[in-house]
């Protein structure tokens, strides 16, 4: 058995060191470098990333400024604020009038309802 183990030494030693093996290791990769090292890795994760933050974000600013609740007599507000605009109306019914239209023609005019 020695000489079986001698020879196979022997056999592994004197394939290292022919031309062949030296070749493809002159050929050989250069070493791999950590995963974070690569700019590819980090412009995958940072999509998911900013989705993420940007998320949190949002939940913060929902859970921080609440919706306001609206008011039991919504429709009466409506309706007043419908009035409001109608008296604005009126009030610029005298400057409609007396606005100079020397020079405009009288179909472009603008009469008062």
């Amino acid at each position: 058995m020695a000489t079986t183990t001698s020879s196979a030494n022997t056999l592994g030693t004197a394939q290292v060191n022919s031309p062949v093996t030296s070749a493809v290791k002159s050929q050989e990769a250069p070493p791999s470098l950590p995963w974070w090292r690569y700019g590819m890795v980090w412009m995958v994760i940072a999509g998911p990333a900013i989705v993420v933050v940007a998320g949190f974000i949002t939940l913060w600013i929902a859970i921080s400024r609440p919706d306001p609740v609206v008011d039991d007599d919504y429709y009466q507000r409506g309706l007043n604020i419908n009035e409001t605009l109608r008296q604005s109306d009126r009030s610029m019914l005298p400057a409609v009038k007396g606005r100079n239209h020397a020079a405009t023609d009288d179909k472009d005019v603008v009469t008062p309802r």
